[in-house]
């Protein structure tokens, strides 16, 4: 028999109060419905390409380019839409990501599940800004609709009747892109989304980003269609979008130096 140890100080009880409450809050509330969902509009002519190339039933799509342009933002409101959709024919929302920012997870406090919940937060903001709420990503989790999962835990699996979402595609070497791919299962869809400019793979180890790989060989396969943002789409800040802008032209200065 396995005796659960009791809290023992006032902090660990506090800690399993705060825990229980956030569980039953989440379980007692309201279900989350399309009609809880903000509207949202494309901001910028890419936005827009890509919101039209979704609506066309393209089910193949990457959304490239620099920081700041709503390329995650939009494509999980697009999956949100859909999925709580009562006749759509989707199950779940999978977003997938690498753990490779710092590729060693193993140093943080607690289990699996709660050092995942570390690169959960982006996706977390994003549906509280579209619900306007700060439990919406812990009630759509619990109804079914969404999931988080690490390529480190993807392989063997199948994604059947689900929208994939792959952030931070160029922090993923070319095997785990390659693994993700061949994950999508019957009537899927995927949506890739990076940046090859703003891999955090350390090439010292030997990882290099298999983004631009990935690529060329998509390109040779009729479904796929690929959005590519500038900063013209730039819609997170002004400051942003002037620092990406000197930052282009430094390298563009440093490639010119090697010349």
């Amino acid at each position: 028999m396995v005796t659960k140890r009791q809290a023992t100080t006032r902090e660990e009880v506090d800690q399993q109060d705060a825990a229980k409450h956030k569980h039953q809050s989440v379980s007692n509330g309201l279900k989350l419905k399309l009609d809880n969902l903000k509207t949202f509009t494309p901001l910028t002519n890419n936005q827009k390409l890509f919101f039209d190339a979704y609506k066309q039933g393209d089910y193949f799509i990457a959304l490239h380019g620099v920081a700041g342009t709503g390329k995650t933002f939009c494509a999980l409101y697009k999956a949100i839409e859909e999925v709580l959709e009562k006749t759509n024919p989707f199950n779940k929302i999978i977003v997938v990501r690498s753990a490779v920012q710092s590729r060693e997870i193993g140093h943080l406090p607690g289990d699996v599940g709660e050092k995942m919940e570390i690169y959960e937060q982006p996706y977390r903001q994003i549906c509280e800004t579209l619900f306007g709420r700060k439990d919406a990503w812990s009630r759509l989790e619990e109804q079914g609709h969404i999931q988080f999962i690490s390529t480190s835990f993807i392989r063997g699996m199948s994604f059947d009747d689900a929208i994939i979402i792959v952030d931070e595609m160029q922090n993923m070497t070319f095997e785990e892109i390659d693994t993700v791919m061949t994950r999508v299962g019957y009537r899927s869809k995927i949506m890739w989304c990076g940046d090859y400019r703003q891999t955090d793979l350390n090439k010292k180890k030997n990882d290099v980003s298999g983004i631009l790989k990935f690529f060329d060989i998509a390109y040779h396969m009729s479904a796929f269609t690929k959005i590519e943002f500038t900063v013209d789409d730039i819609v997170r800040s002004s400051l942003v979008k002037d620092y990406i802008l000197a930052k282009i032209r430094y390298e563009d200065l440093i490639e010119d130096n090697k010349k």
